[in-house]
């Protein structure tokens, strides 16, 4: 049995300013929706080169000190896809959109009453799923401010 796979190496990245975050509206058809900022990482480069690319390229911030905060994988069509998902608050420049869709500082608070993507949802729901639950919006908005994840 071989030990090696395809594997596409994705990021996202949480840029914290207080009680914001940037987020952006993707055009894509296919993934649409309000995500936070990444993308791919090219062949021979860094998790970390990766997403402060990334970031610049989809938002105008140079951002700094990104900090590995989670990490999704699935296995589709024969490959294996890994998304790390940062966090910072390290950041220089002012928001400008991309082709990638429109960017902007979003309280905190509001990220539940938004139209989010696909993989904001799964990442709620897989990572802590009794708060993906309407009734427990106050600990997921916790959460998303930094907060230590509840017990149980």
């Amino acid at each position: 049995m071989s030990r090696t796979e395809k594997v596409e190496f994705t990021n996202m990245c949480m840029i914290c300013n207080g009680g914001k975050v940037v987020v952006i509206d993707r055009k894509k058809k296919d993934w649409s929706g309000v995500t936070f900022p990444g993308g791919h990482v090219e062949l021979g480069e860094s998790f970390t080169d990766a997403v402060i690319r990334e970031i610049q390229e989809e938002t105008g911030l140079k951002i700094s000190s990104p900090q590995l905060c989670g990490i999704k994988d699935w296995y589709e069509n024969g490959c294996r896809y890994v998304v790390l998902f940062y966090k910072t608050t390290h950041f220089e420049g002012e928001l400008v959109s991309s082709e990638e869709g429109k960017v902007w500082w979003e309280e905190i608070d509001n990220l539940p009453n938004l139209n989010l993507s696909l993989d904001m949802k799964d990442m709620i729901k897989a990572r802590y799923p009794h708060l993906a639950k309407p009734e427990n919006k106050e600990q997921l908005n916790a959460l998303l401010r930094g907060a230590p994840p509840p017990l149980g």
